[in-house]
């Protein structure tokens, strides 16, 4: 059963296990540093659908799916799937998983859903709640720009600080810590948890989300840090998503001012990782999204985790508690962060 540790962080004793993961991507996440490690890149962004939402549907059910083929149990196995989008009600998701069968919890933490439904989904599994539970999510450039800013057809102008809404999933098995699974000698474990606090520096600029976002995770990180009795050296990296170049300069410009902790040496970002800001067209400050924290973890941080090249990364998902009428009502860009600590090493250690 889990542990607390200071105020804040959860020691998860059993260590549950990533059996299996996931990352599919779009045509623009195809041409990025990431290409060839994708599960699978969708090279029409509309997967072949009508519409920008049925497309994200189609992408987020084709990452849970392959996840569970790759952990190597069936979707009758899984006692629960935690997971949500940036679309109202979650439909990215629902209509993506409403055929599986498998019991459904929505979660939503704007771009942080998938380090919210991972802290979720290990909770569960250490606490017996759930024996396999899986933890997802998606976004899509077209369906969130429709949603939270304007049609594509308004054809407006990006700022410099604007991210662009990566169209991906990602998608993670978690089981019991209680097999041996000889094929693979080093799996990725979830060790600890820890639930953000809402921070709002009063931010209101919808394209500025990195400014919004990064207090929340400088927050998130100090607790964790002193929760744990830790230093950043300590961790092979502290990956957030999504906060862009510019939230990832204001973050390590917090730490050092409010916490006097400097990251800068361990820090990477999602949103950096998943484009490269200096070739590709159009991507602004980096990327962001549910999907690209996602994306990224399933296709570049786990498989380097499982095969000995990260030891211990802590994954901090960042989100803006934003909506279209909030903006409207010119209110400020709640923002939240939420982290899990992924180790490596065999599951027997």
């Amino acid at each position: 059963m889990a542990q607390r540790l200071g105020k804040y962080t959860l020691l998860l004793p059993t260590k549950p296990v990533i059996s299996g993961y996931a990352a599919v991507g779009g045509k623009k996440e195809g041409e990025g540093p990431l290409a060839d490690k994708f599960d699978f890149v969708y090279e029409d962004s509309a997967a072949g659908e009508k519409t920008w939402e049925k497309a994200e549907s189609t992408i987020h059910g084709d990452a849970v799916r392959r996840a569970i083929s790759k952990a190597g149990v069936t979707e009758e196995q899984v006692s629960v799937i935690f997971a949500g989008d940036l679309l109202n009600q979650c439909i990215g998701t629902t209509f993506g998983i409403r055929e599986s069968g498998i019991p459904f919890a929505g979660v939503y933490g704007a771009c942080s859903t998938m380090a919210l439904s991972m802290a979720l989904a290990a909770a569960s599994v250490d606490g017996a709640i759930a024996e396999i539970a899986v933890a997802s999510t998606s976004s899509h450039f077209c369906s969130a720009e429709k949603q939270f800013r304007m049609p594509l057809e308004y054809g407006g102008q990006r700022t410099p600080t604007a991210q662009w809404t990566a169209t991906a999933a990602g998608a993670t098995v978690i089981e019991q810590n209680l097999f041996k699974n000889p094929s693979k000698k080093r799996l990725a474990v979830v060790d600890k948890i820890i639930i953000g606090r809402i921070c709002d520096y009063g931010i209101k600029d919808a394209n500025n989300m990195g400014a919004a976002m990064a207090p929340a995770a400088c927050t998130t990180i100090a607790d964790f840090l002193r929760d744990t009795n830790t230093k950043p050296e300590d961790y092979d990296m502290i990956l957030t998503g999504d906060l862009g170049a510019v939230g990832s300069k204001l973050l390590c410009e917090l730490m050092i001012k409010q916490e006097n902790t400097d990251i800068s040496s361990v820090h990477r970002d999602c949103g950096l990782i998943l484009f490269d800001i200096a070739k590709q067209k159009d991507v602004g400050a980096g990327g962001s999204g549910c999907g690209c924290s996602g994306a990224v973890l399933c296709s570049e941080i786990l498989p380097k985790i499982e095969n000995g090249d990260l030891r211990r990364v802590l994954f901090v998902g960042t989100g803006a508690l934003m909506s279209s009428v909030s903006s409207l009502q010119n209110e400020s860009i709640p923002a939240i962060a939420h982290g899990v600590l992924l180790e490596g090493g065999d599951v027997n250690e």
